[in-house]
C-alpha cells in the first residue's frame, strides 16, 4: 500500500515538472524574462519542491495564485471585441479590458502574445497602437504571411475569441521633451511602435518635442491610419512624410499626399535632406525590416549588399533591423552624421537590440553616436575608420549593436 502511493506521489511530481519550451514560443526579442527564463525557474521551484517533498505545489495551491492584472510571466486572456481588415493582409485587433480598466504600457513597451497551430506553440511581439491612457480596451496591428504560423492562428480568429498576452517588455521609455526632434523611419507594420509615442507628444500640451516621421510602403494603398496620421500631421510640431516602393506617378496620389512622397527606396540622399531639415538635433527611431525599402544599388562591396539584402528575417536579428541605415551614415559627411544620434530597435512590435547567435537578457537601446562607434572601431581594429572598407565596417556593427 505504501509502495503504490509513492508510486502515484511519483507520477503526480512528474506530471509537474515544467516541460521545456520550443524554439518556437521564443519570439527572439530578447525579452525579460524569456519563456526560457521562466522554464528555468519553475525547473528549480519544481526540483526544490520536490527535494522537500512540498505536497502544496501537488495540490495545485500555487496555480490559485494568478494575478488578475498584466503580468510579464503569466499570459492572461483578452476578449477579441472588433477585429477590422485594413489592407488584404493586415488587421487591427482590438482587446477588451475589464471594467474599463487601463492596459498599464508606457510608450515604447510591447506585449508577447501565444498561439497554438497545429500542436505547436508560438509566440510573437507586438507594440499595442491604442493610447496609453484608453480605457477597456487595447488594439494591436498585426500582419499576417502565407506561411507564417502565427498568421494561420491571427487569420482563424473571430469576434469573441480569446487571446492570450503577456508583458510589458521593453527598455525604451520615452520622456516628454527628452529630445529636441524624433526622426521616425518606419517600415509597414514597424509604424506601429511610432504611434503611441508619437501620440503621447501631441496629447501632452506641455511636450514641445518636433517630430519627423518617414513611413516607408509599398503602395498608396498599403500604408496604415491614414486618418490617423493626417491627424497628426496637423500639429505644429510634426511632419510626415512616405516612401512607395512599388509607386511611380504622384498623379495618383490625392493631392494632399504628392509633396511629402518620395517614390522608390530609402537612399542615402533622402536621408541627409531628412536630416539636414530637421529644425533640432534629432533623435532616430528605427523600425525593421528596412531593407524592403532601402536602395542597395550604391553598395560597392558585394559582401555588404549581400549582408543588407539577405539577412535573415528572424525578429531577434540585427542585421534585419538598422544596418543599411547605420552603415549609410558612417558615410555620410561628418558634419551630417554628428548631428544624428540613433536608437536601434527590434522585433514586430518590441524594442531591444540582439545581435546574432547573441542572447541578452533584456531588451536595451543602444545610443550612441557615431563619432563615438568610429573611436572604438579604430581601437578595435588598429586603424581609422576612413581607411576600412564596407565589409570591416558592417562586421563592427553588429558586434558593436548598433
Amino acid at each position: 500500500m505504501y509502495e503504490r502511493e509513492e508510486d502515484d506521489d511519483e507520477e503526480a511530481w512528474l506530471q509537474l515538472r515544467p516541460v521545456e519550451p520550443l524554439p518556437s514560443q521564443c519570439c527572439g526579442g530578447g525579452c525579460s524574462p524569456c519563456v526560457f527564463d521562466l522554464y528555468h525557474r519553475d525547473l528549480a521551484r519544481w526540483e526544490a519542491a520536490r527535494a522537500s517533498k512540498d505536497r502544496s505545489l501537488l495540490g495545485g495551491e500555487e496555480s490559485q495564485n494568478c494575478p488578475s492584472h498584466l503580468s510579464p510571466e503569466t499570459f492572461l486572456a483578452f476578449r477579441i471585441s472588433a477585429m477590422d481588415r485594413l489592407t488584404k493582409d493586415t488587421y487591427r485587433v482590438r482587446f477588451a479590458l475589464p471594467r474599463n480598466s487601463q492596459l498599464g504600457l508606457r510608450p515604447g513597451q510591447h506585449l508577447i502574445l501565444r498561439g497554438i497551430v497545429n500542436d505547436l506553440e508560438v509566440q510573437r511581439a507586438y507594440t499595442p497602437i491604442s493610447p496609453a491612457n484608453a480605457e477597456g480596451y487595447f488594439e494591436v496591428l498585426i500582419k499576417c504571411y502565407q506561411t507564417g504560423l502565427m498568421s494561420q492562428y491571427v487569420e482563424s480568429w473571430r469576434a469573441g475569441d480569446t487571446a492570450f498576452w503577456r508583458g510589458p517588455f521593453g527598455g525604451f521609455f520615452y520622456q516628454p521633451n527628452q529630445y529636441g526632434e524624433l526622426l521616425m523611419l518606419a517600415a509597414g507594420t514597424g509604424l506601429a511602435p511610432m504611434v503611441p509615442i508619437l501620440q503621447s507628444i501631441t496629447d501632452n500640451a506641455d511636450d514641445e518635442t518636433f517630430v519627423t516621421l518617414v513611413g516607408c510602403f509599398k503602395t498608396f494603398e498599403g500604408i496604415y491610419l491614414k486618418t490617423f496620421l493626417q491627424e497628426q500631421a496637423r500639429f505644429w510640431n510634426v511632419r510626415t512624410f512616405f516612401v512607395l516602393s512599388q509607386e511611380s506617378s504622384p498623379e495618383q496620389l490625392p493631392w494632399s499626399y504628392r509633396e511629402k512622397t518620395r517614390f522608390g527606396r530609402l537612399a542615402q540622399d533622402l536621408i541627409e535632406e531628412l536630416v539636414g531639415s530637421c529644425r533640432r538635433k534629432p533623435f532616430a527611431l528605427v523600425w525593421p525590416p528596412f531593407q524592403s525599402h532601402w536602395d542597395t544599388g550604391s553598395c560597392t562591396d558585394w559582401n555588404q549588399k549581400r549582408w543588407m539584402e539577405d539577412c535573415p528575417n528572424s525578429p531577434g536579428d540585427l542585421g534585419r533591423m538598422t544596418s543599411p541605415l547605420h552603415t549609410s551614415l558612417l558615410h555620410l559627411p561628418l558634419e551630417v552624421t554628428d548631428s544624428l544620434r540613433l536608437a536601434s530597435c527590434c522585433v514586430e512590435g518590441g524594442w531591444g537590440c540582439r545581435a546574432p547567435g547573441r542572447r541578452v537578457s533584456s531588451p536595451a537601446v543602444r545610443e550612441d553616436s557615431l563619432e563615438e562607434a568610429r573611436s572604438r572601431l579604430s581601437l578595435r581594429m588598429n586603424k581609422s575608420w576612413q581607411e576600412m572598407g564596407r565589409g570591416e565596417l558592417s562586421c563592427f556593427l553588429r558586434l558593436e549593436g548598433l
